[in-house]
């Protein structure tokens, strides 16, 4: 029995039926080559109960604490059901990427089953006719919630279900998982009750903490590394958000998305991201008259997650920081050089803040103030009307080498982020062999033409490419003369 961190139970007190707070992936894979038997569902099967004990996230379930005096527990789940998380489905014909994306947002739309293990995988035939993709292609859909996972340990999860080779010779293991009954009621508010007299011991670090952020030598290190970004202004996707979702997304080579790099200049290919995130959103707002005159602000999750625990058991350990999307500036390659100037001082002064110290500040909180604050925001709408950045952008990287599953290899992959009132749209970049996607969750009631906006994200990329080609051409011309 594992109890949660309070960081990993904010995303349970703070999920209702309109924001389920899960993160999803999609992976696609090519179908089977000519003398190749085809990949069978009683394979995946196989395969998961095969992988079980690669990651404790597969059997592990809640057990909450009465009246949220005290956070949850993972407790490993005696009514594990591994064909209850594992389903089958397919696409109507003709299984192309619009008939995909509906059904993927449908998917992401529904709560997962807290009172299991929090985690469900479709298996999805039938995309035949999705360009850049042969026919006979197919998918894994899979979501997991976010109090369980963060991006690094979502990737993990994927990592133990792949291999690096069609057909890899494993050695065998032995499964040491063993079921647990749950906690009885008095035994989780005993250890509530002892858990209230390290309350002052945490405020009391929690001051000192805030205290040296702001000493001499830290103001010296922040200087100039804290900008104001202007969250007063809200737009469409600082609304409360509906239980419909929708989705989308491009995928992009990395080799130009690393020319446009190195056009702009000192910039990194998130920045580059970025810009194409901002040129996207410029787009789609001015079309309907509402781009504001100031820059939009993304949160940008930075991860915490040292080299040493790396293999640490789920959880997240992750921070943030807000950067300028320069959506005021319409030059592609000026504004990734503008974005990374703030970027830089935002993960400056990220970094000097801690992640220890919103840990503080979450772990000092009474669990069943912190569980009762959340619902009433999110029932009142106050959540809604705080000063919100207007978008998220978080990055995944992955392997830039071919994963395969079954046998199957992975042709793309890519990453669903979760949605809350006052934050409407989520964009994800999924780095994998050589191509990066960038998709985006929003709900339908804030945008109602998905299309529109995967057009968008289209017309900011062209223009990063062709601004690259002007720049190669009057470099050109300038050293002939």
């Amino acid at each position: 029995m594992k109890q949660l961190s309070a960081m990993d139970s904010v995303f349970v007190y703070n999920e209702s039926s309109r924001t389920p707070l899960h993160i999803s992936s999609v992976s696609i894979y090519d179908p089977p080559g000519e003398g190749e038997s085809s990949v069978r569902f009683k394979d995946v099967l196989q395969r998961y109960e095969e992988r079980l004990d690669r990651s404790p996230v597969f059997r592990r379930k809640l057990s909450r604490v009465v009246f949220d005096l005290d956070t949850p527990y993972w407790i490993e789940d005696p009514d594990f059901d591994l064909e209850y998380h594992v389903r089958h489905i397919a696409l109507p014909s003709p299984g192309d990427w619009r008939q995909l994306c509906i059904l993927i947002a449908r998917l992401h739309s529904r709560p997962l089953d807290l009172g299991r293990p929090p985690w469900e995988a479709y298996v999805i035939e039938g995309l035949d006719n999705i360009n850049g993709l042969p026919k006979g292609s197919w998918a894994v859909f899979s979501k997991t919630h976010h109090a369980a996972i963060d991006g690094s340990t979502g990737s993990q999860m994927g990592e133990a279900l792949h291999d690096i080779e069609p057909k890899p010779v494993l050695s065998k293991t032995i499964d040491k998982w063993m079921p647990e009954s749950e906690p009885g009621h008095f035994s989780k508010l005993g250890k509530a009750y002892i858990k209230l007299f390290k309350t002052p011991k945490q405020v009391s670090a929690l001051v000192r903490h805030a205290v040296k952020s702001r000493s001499e030598e830290v103001r010296e290190l922040l200087k100039g590394a804290e900008q104001d970004h202007d969250l007063k202004v809200r737009t469409r996707f600082n609304g409360n958000v509906s239980p419909h979702r929708v989705f989308g997304g491009l995928r992009m080579e990395l080799a130009q998305l690393k020319a446009i790099k190195n056009a702009a200049g000192n910039c990194t290919l998130n920045d580059v991201m970025l810009s194409i995130v901002g040129g996207t959103m410029r787009h789609y707002l001015s079309e309907k008259g509402e781009l504001p005159d100031s820059s939009l602000v993304s949160l940008v999750p930075i991860s915490t997650r040292t080299k040493d625990n790396v293999n640490a058991e789920g959880g997240n350990e992750a921070s943030t920081m807000n950067v300028s999307l320069r959506t005021d500036i319409a030059d592609p390659l000026e504004r990734a050089r503008a974005i990374n100037e703030d970027a830089v001082r935002s993960k400056v002064y990220a970094q000097a803040i801690g992640i220890e110290r919103i840990s503080t500040v979450i772990d000092s909180i009474p669990t069943s103030l912190m569980s009762l604050g959340m619902r009433v925001a999110a029932d009142t709408g106050l959540q809604s009307k705080a000063p919100m950045p207007h978008t998220t952008v978080t990055n995944v990287p992955g392997p830039q080498f071919p994963l395969y599953f079954c046998g199957a290899k992975v042709s793309l992959a890519m990453g669903l982020g979760c949605l809350m009132d006052g934050q409407g749209l989520f964009h994800t970049v999924t780095s994998y062999n050589g191509y990066a996607s960038l998709t985006f969750v929003s709900c339908r009631k804030i945008m109602d033409d998905p299309e529109f906006y995967h057009q968008c994200i289209n017309r900011s990329l062209q223009e990063h490419i062709d601004a690259v080609d002007v720049l190669a051409t009057t470099t050109r011309k300038k050293e002939s003369a």
